[in-house]
């Protein structure tokens, strides 16, 4: 039983980089924009907030430096997309494209710079990113370990995948983002400035993903910059968006289950002779499968919004 738990609690942890990508495009498709630059936008917020802790020592500096990271990688995104209707598959493509390159570039240089030949955060902020220990609540057996047990990444995650249901689903505003998502030119004819929600919600999408890229460097590389951090966790975000039907709530669960196929290797028993590189497939495999499942069967209000992928030129409504 002590097992289970562990592997559960490790399997959280593990999918909490999945869960902001995930979030970050749920918003963004939510007024029908279909960003494949979530990759990108993870691993420049994962820069920022690296070389942020690195100078500051502070843990929530960094967190809103890879915010903003990410949600300015978004407003490139946006101003290509919204402003200039360029095509939203080439160019969310293009930014994970150089999102990657410029974080590696930037770890590149810094190493270099380096007296030691490494980067790693200093213990002023590996300190403040430690398991979250609640006196009475974490010793409880079995809802300790499950509940009680965090980095503060994964409360945040939690938080904001309620917060985000709320705001789409029990406010005014979320009403009208999800009428832009379906259909713009109605949303415009009805008085809902467009042009105004979609950039904000595509920087608001890119500015979670930039917290799911922070999240890679500090927790998963334990504070120690490595190239290509991200490690194709932005891929996963994007199908999980359709695993989730674009929910965020249900995205919790969704990041837990690809966070345990990502750790599955390290508990199965090693009696059990199979290659390591299965276990590294496993979570693509299975994003395929999801894919090609829930594409058959889809109901109408668990489908992708439809103007998703489709740039909204006001003049032709």
């Amino acid at each position: 039983m002590s097992m289970l738990i562990k592997f559960i609690a490790v399997s959280i942890a593990s999918g909490t980089p999945i869960l902001f990508g995930t979030l970050g495009e749920i918003i963004t498709e939510k007024v029908g924009h279909l960003n494949l630059g979530v990759e990108g936008m993870m691993a420049i917020g994962a820069c920022a907030g690296f070389m942020a802790g690195m100078s500051t020592d502070s843990f929530v500096i960094a967190l809103l430096a890879a915010f903003a990271a990410g949600a300015l990688s978004a407003l490139l995104y946006a101003v290509l997309t919204v402003t200039f209707m360029a095509n939203q598959n080439v160019t969310g493509l293009t930014l994970t494209i150089f999102g990657v390159g410029l974080a590696n570039f930037c770890g590149y240089y810094a190493i270099g710079k380096s007296e030691t030949g490494t980067l790693k955060l200093p213990e002023g902020i590996t300190s403040q990113m430690r398991n979250v220990n609640i006196p009475g609540l974490s010793d409880i057996p079995v809802i300790g370990p499950l509940l009680f047990s965090y980095n503060p990444f994964v409360y945040i995650g939690i938080a904001m995948a309620f917060i985000l249901w709320f705001y789409l689903h029990r406010t005014k505003t979320g009403l009208n983002i999800r009428a832009i998502g379906e259909n713009p030119a109605a949303a415009d004819a009805a008085g809902i400035k467009v042009t105004k929600w979609k950039y904000i919600n595509i920087c608001l999408g890119g500015g979670i993903c930039g917290i799911g890229g922070a999240y890679t460097i500090m927790i998963i590389n334990k504070g120690v910059w490595i190239s290509d951090c991200v490690g194709g966790l932005g891929w996963i975000a994007v199908a999980l968006v359709i695993f989730a039907s674009w929910s965020p709530v249900k995205a919790i669960f969704g990041s837990v289950i690809f966070g345990a196929l990502r750790q599955l290797k390290y508990y199965v028993p090693a009696a059990i002779a199979i290659p390591g590189a299965f276990y590294d497939m496993l979570p693509y495999l299975i994003t395929t499968i999801v894919l090609i499942a829930t594409s058959i069967k889809m109901s109408r209000e668990k489908s992708q919004p439809q103007s998703c992928g489709i740039n909204y030129f006001r003049e032709e409504r």
